[in-house]
C-alpha cells in the first residue's frame, strides 16, 4: 500500500508546491500595506513660489532613513537637505535648498510600514510651470524582483515549519503519545523545527535588501544586517532563533526520553510539564509574528495582537495536526499502529480548533476590511474570499474524515488470531530453537543462528500479516484518501494565508484610494482651470478621521463654485454637524476669507460666487466638527487664478 500511494503523493505536493509558488509570485511589490494619502506639494500642482519643504501623509506610521525621502530637480539632482523627519502622527517631511529654479521636480520615498513591508513611490510638482525632466516618473521597485521573490517563498517555508513543528508535537502529546517513538513522526516534527529555523535565518540574511536596494548581492552586506537588527522586524526574527533554542529542547524531551519512561506518576508529570511549556514556546514564536506584521498596527493593535497568536497556534493545531495524522496513517510501522482512539482525539481537538479558526478570523476580518465592499473592490479581501473558500472546501473534508472516524475500527487488535498465531509462532520457534540447541552437541553455533534466522523471517511475516490485516479496513483506507485530501487543500491554503500577509488591507487600499482619487483628478484637471484638494482630517473621538476634499471651480480670479465632500477612510460619504472654509493670501496679507457652504445631501456642501480677489499661493483652510468637542482645521496651499 505505501509503494502505490507514496509516489502519487509526491507527485500531487510537487503539484500544490507549484501552486503555491504561483500565489507568491502574484504577490509582488504591490504589497506594501502603509499608502500614501496626502503630500504637500500635491501631486501635479503648479506652485508659484518655491515651497521650503516637501511632505508626505501615509495611512501609518513608516520607518524611514536619510535616503527614504528625497526630491529632484529637472536634471536629476536632489535639491533636499538632510533627511527626513517626523513633523506629526503619519507625516514626515524633508526641508528643500532655497533659490529653487522654476520647473518640474520629482519626490521619491521609499520606506518602511509599520507592519514590516516596504513601500515605494513617486509623484512630480512643479514650480512658476511645469518643464521637462530626466527623472523616471517611476519610483524605486521595493520588495519586488528576485528577492522579493526570495523573501515570500522565506515567509511560506516559515509558516509552514511553525505549523508542522506546533501541531506535529501537539499530536503527538496530546493525540498519540506512542507515536514518539514512530520514526516517521520524529522525522515530521524535526523536520519543522529545521524548516522554521532555516527560514528564519534566511529572512534575517534578506531583510536588508528587501526593504532598500532589492539587490541580490546586498544579502550578506553587514551594515544592512545591522540596520536590520534595530528594527521592529529584526527584533522579532531573533526573538524568534532564541525561541526556537527552547523549542529544540521540548523536542529532545518530547521525542528521546520521554519514549523511555514507563507508565505512572512521573511519566505524567512530565506530560504535563511537556503540554505547559510546549503551549508557552508556541505561543511565543507566534508572537513574533504578531509583533511585527498586520496585528501590530492598524485598529485595536492591543486586542488584535493576542487574537492573532492564537489564530496562529489555532491553525497549527489543525492542519499541523492533519500533516501528523496523515504520516501516520501511511508510515507508522506495523508493530506500532495508529490506534482508533488517537484519530478521534484528534478529531475532537480538531473540531476545537476549527471553531476558534471562525471566531478569530471574523474579527481579523472585520479588522482589516472595514466594509462589505473591500470583499469585491481590493485585492485582499478577493484573497479572503478565496480563503474563505479554501477553509469551506477543508471543513466539508474534514466532515468525510469524521464519518470515516465513527466507524473506524482496528483489525490488528480485533484479530486476536492472527496475532495470536504470530506470537504461537514465535513461541514454536522458540521452542524448537530450544529443543535443536540443546539436542544437538556438535552443531550448536549453527543450529542458534539458524533459530534466530528463523525467528525474524516468522516475525516478518507476522508484521505484514498484521499491516496487511490493518489495511484491509475499509473504514482506515477511506479515512487515509479523506485526509490526504485534506492535506492537500491545506497546502494550498497555507500559500494563499501567506499571500494574504503580503498584501495592502482592504481597509488601507480603500482609505489610500478616497484619499488620492481627487489628487490624480486634479493633475488631469488643471488645464481647465478646475481645482481639487483632499485634506485627510483627525478629529479624534467616535467617527473622527475621514478625508474632505475641495472642489473649486474654476479656481481663477472672481466667482468660483466652491463643493465640499466629508468621507469615512473607507470612501462612504458621510455628515459631520459642521464644516466651514476659509482663503489665505499670506504674501499679500488678504485673509482669511470665510465661507459657509449650504448643506446640499450626504457628506456634500456647496456655495455658489466664492470671490478670489487676486492670483497667488492661497491657503485653504477646512475646519470640520465631528462632535460637539471634537473639531480639526486642515490645510493645503493651491495656485489659484
Amino acid at each position: 500500500m505505501t509503494r502505490t500511494i507514496t509516489p502519487r503523493l509526491r507527485t500531487l505536493v510537487l503539484l500544490l508546491l507549484a501552486v503555491t509558488g504561483a500565489l507568491l509570485a502574484g504577490a509582488g511589490p504591490a504589497s506594501a500595506h502603509a499608502a500614501l494619502t496626502g503630500s504637500d506639494p500635491a501631486q501635479g500642482v503648479v506652485t508659484d513660489k518655491a515651497p521650503t519643504q516637501v511632505s508626505l501623509t501615509f495611512s501609518e506610521k513608516v520607518a524611514m532613513n536619510d535616503d527614504s525621502l528625497r526630491v529632484l530637480d529637472p536634471k536629476g539632482k536632489p535639491v533636499q537637505t538632510g533627511g527626513p523627519a517626523n513633523v506629526s502622527g503619519t507625516t514626515y517631511a524633508v526641508k528643500l535648498k532655497s533659490g529653487l529654479a522654476k520647473g518640474t521636480y520629482t519626490v521619491t520615498y521609499q520606506v518602511v510600514s509599520a507592519d514590516s513591508h516596504p513601500v515605494a513611490g513617486a509623484y512630480t510638482f512643479s514650480i512658476g510651470a511645469p518643464s521637462g525632466t530626466v527623472v523616471s516618473g517611476a519610483g524605486p521597485e521595493a520588495g519586488g524582483g528576485v528577492v522579493g521573490g526570495l523573501y515570500g517563498f522565506g515567509r511560506y517555508v516559515s509558516y509552514a515549519g511553525f505549523i508542522v513543528l506546533a501541531g506535529g508535537a501537539a499530536f503527538v502529546l496530546g493525540c498519540w503519545q506512542r507515536g514518539a517513538g514512530v520514526r516517521a513522526l520524529q522525522r515530521l516534527v524535526v523536520g519543522g523545527w529545521v524548516a522554521l529555523t532555516a527560514a528564519t535565518l534566511w529572512l534575517l540574511l534578506l531583510r536588508g535588501a528587501y526593504t532598500t536596494s532589492g539587490r541580490l548581492a546586498d544579502v550578506l552586506d553587514l551594515d544592512l544586517l545591522g540596520q536590520v537588527l534595530q528594527t521592529k522586524t529584526g527584533a522579532a526574527l531573533i526573538s524568534r532563533l532564541l525561541l526556537l533554542a527552547a523549542a529544540a529542547l521540548f523536542v529532545a524531551v518530547l521525542l528521546g526520553a520521554w519514549t523511555r519512561r514507563e507508565e505512572g506518576p512521573e511519566k505524567r508529570d512530565l506530560t504535563f510539564g511537556l503540554a505547559i511549556g510546549g503551549v508557552v514556546v508556541a505561543a511565543g514564536l507566534a508572537t513574533s509574528w504578531a509583533m511585527a506584521e498586520h496585528a501590530s498596527t492598524g485598529l485595536q493593535p492591543g486586542l488584535a495582537m493576542p487574537v492573532d497568536v492564537i489564530h496562529l497556534l489555532a491553525v497549527a493545531a489543525w492542519l499541523g495536526g492533519l500533516t501528523a495524522l496523515l504520516t501516520a496513517l501511511y508510515r507508522a510501522p506495523a508493530d506500532t499502529p495508529l490506534e482508533a482512539a488517537a484519530v478521534r482525539r484528534f478529531s475532537r481537538v480538531a473540531f476545537g480548533a476549527v471553531l476558534t479558526l471562525v471566531a478569530t478570523g471574523v474579527y481579523q476580518s472585520w479588522r482589516q476590511l472595514g466594509s462589505w465592499s473591500a470583499f469585491t473592490e481590493t485585492r485582499y479581501g478577493q484573497l479572503l474570499l478565496v480563503k474563505i473558500g479554501l477553509v469551506a472546501v477543508l471543513v466539508g473534508i474534514a466532515a468525510v474524515s469524521r464519518r470515516w472516524t465513527t466507524r473506524l475500527t482496528d483489525p490488528v487488535t480485533r484479530g486476536g488470531k492472527a496475532t495470536g498465531g504470530g506470537t504461537s509462532s514465535g513461541g514454536a520457534t522458540s521452542s524448537s530453537g530450544g529443543t535443536s540447541s540443546s539436542g544437538g552437541k556438535g552443531n550448536g553455533a549453527g543450529d542458534s543462528q539458524r533459530v534466530a534466522q528463523l525467528a525474524r523471517q516468522r516475525a516478518a511475516v507476522d508484521a505484514a500479516r498484521q499491516k496487511q490485516l490493518r489495511d484491509a479496513d475499509p473504514n482506515r483506507f477511506g479515512l487515509r484518501r479523506s485526509v490526504l485530501a485534506e492535506a492537500g487543500v491545506a497546502v494550498v491554503l497555507l500559500a494563499v494565508t501567506t499571500a494574504l500577509t503580503q498584501t495592502e488591507p482592504g481597509r488601507t487600499e480603500q482609505e489610500a484610494k478616497a484619499a488620492t482619487s481627487s489628487s490624480s483628478r486634479s493633475g488631469t484637471s488643471s488645464t481647465s482651470g478646475a481645482l481639487t484638494l483632499d485634506m485627510p482630517f483627525d478629529a479624534g473621538g467616535t467617527d473622527g478621521k475621514g478625508v474632505v476634499t475641495i472642489d473649486l471651480d474654476p479656481a481663477r480670479v472672481g466667482g468660483n463654485e466652491m463643493h465640499v465632500y466629508v468621507q469615512r477612510p473607507n470612501g462612504r460619504a458621510f455628515d459631520v454637524p459642521e464644516v466651514k472654509v476659509s482663503f489665505t493670501l499670506e504674501a499679500k496679507k488678504i485673509g482669511p476669507l470665510p465661507v459657509n457652504p449650504d448643506h446640499i445631501t450626504t457628506g456634500h456642501w456647496s456655495a455658489g460666487a466664492v470671490q478670489i480677489p487676486m492670483a497667488g499661493d492661497w491657503k485653504v483652510a477646512v475646519t470640520v466638527r465631528t462632535s460637539d468637542i471634537d473639531q480639526v482645521t486642515v490645510s493645503k496651499n493651491a495656485q489659484i487664478g
